[in-house]
């Protein structure tokens, strides 16, 4: 456990020290997978089907706040949508109008979980989004995310209908009717949007409060959560669901949350204290919890050489005898070396049985 702790503070510092280029990095990485994505879904233009626009994209992306890769994302949306027909296109940006003006206008600028949320299925750990939305994120999560989730399902509906949609002699009508009923009647996207919805409530709700472990019960929790409303909407739907992946996705987004506890969080509550103040007015019950954490140990390196310490003396520095006390010339003489500055000149001051009393007094007398 010390090691892990010890790498976890190391990783803290690289990031602490490399922030300014780390995170045009992550933002360049997560704006290209999220293009190319919708490219491999989509693709129906050949001008933007190309991975050199998604690179200029991604590499204009990097410089720029986050919501500039979600609204790029939706350009290049309409744009393929475009391909298919002018009246698929329109549907496509109304859809997206309508998901900017009565979901993201509440996300309180949560935009990266709106572009983590189609990645997060292509990924096949969908689950793994709300889980940790709600760890990290609070509770507006619920709006970016569900709005991810119906952009998903609608690419996902126009894939396996293309051909369907390209048929020239299908009226713009019928297209407008069958992309509409694609959207409403889609009971597995509103399944998805409900399970969605359902663990971000519930696991920012555990996560804040102050008992034990939360952070750990609020992922577990969701994770069983998440499988459970899928069940129960198929027993009420009657709609037949594969279990075992769904619960394959769970266990997969559990451990990774439990990673995300670890770093984020990492909380020691063996040495937890419950405090207590009072003022004039108010009593505060405070629990404290440390952050398990340990020092890195930094190394000193000392170089020990095979030269004499007097030989790092300067070779220029005067050498000063001096004569023994008498009684020990038996004795060797000792040298001592040492620096010898300069000091200024002293006057010197003539014995007194040398004056010439006589002599000066008449030189004051012409003076005088």
């Amino acid at each position: 456990m010390t090691a892990l702790l010890e790498f976890k503070q190391k990783l803290k510092n690289l990031y602490g020290r490399m922030e300014l280029y780390l995170m045009p990095v992550f933002k360049f990485a997560v704006a290209f997978v999220y293009f190319l994505w919708i490219n491999e879904n989509m693709g129906y233009m050949p001008q933007l089907n190309s991975i050199f626009v998604l690179l200029i994209l991604a590499l204009i992306c990097c410089i720029l706040p986050s919501g500039a890769t979600a609204f790029v994302g939706f350009v290049l949306m309409i744009g393929h949508a475009y391909a298919l027909g002018i009246e698929i296109g329109a549907f496509m940006l109304v859809l997206i109008i309508l998901i900017a003006v009565l979901f993201l206008r509440f996300s309180g600028g949560l935009y990266p979980v709106l572009i983590c949320t189609p990645l997060s299925f292509g990924f096949g750990v969908p689950v793994l989004l709300p889980i940790g939305s709600g760890l990290l994120g609070s509770a507006f999560s619920i709006f970016p995310s569900t709005s991810g989730v119906i952009l998903y399902y609608f690419i996902r509906f126009l894939k396996e209908h293309s051909e369907e949609i390209l048929n020239p002699d299908m009226e713009i009508l019928q297209r407008l009717t069958l992309l509409a009923d694609g959207l409403v009647k889609n009971w597995m996207m509103w399944m998805t949007v409900i399970a969605f919805a359902v663990v971000i409530l519930l696991v920012n709700l555990i996560r804040t409060r102050a008992f034990d472990y939360a952070w750990r019960i609020a992922i577990i929790a969701g994770g069983v959560t998440y499988v459970l409303v899928f069940v129960l909407e198929a027993y009420f739907l009657d709609i037949e669901i594969l279990l075992q992946p769904l619960l394959i996705q769970a266990g997969i987004s559990i451990a990774v949350g439990l990673v995300l506890e670890f770093f984020f969080f990492g909380g020691d509550y063996s040495r937890t204290e419950r405090l207590n103040y009072e003022d004039d007015e108010y009593y505060y019950y405070v629990k404290a919890v440390p952050k398990a954490t340990v020092s890195t140990s930094k190394r000193s390196i000392k170089r020990i050489t095979g030269q004499p310490a007097g030989a790092e003396r300067k070779s220029s520095d005067p050498v000063v005898s001096y004569e023994p006390h008498p009684g020990t010339e038996d004795l060797p003489p000792l040298q001592y070396s040492r620096r010898i500055e300069e000091a200024p000149p002293v006057e010197t001051v003539e014995d007194v049985d040398d004056i010439d009393f006589e002599k000066k007094l008449e030189e004051s007398l012409k003076d005088l």
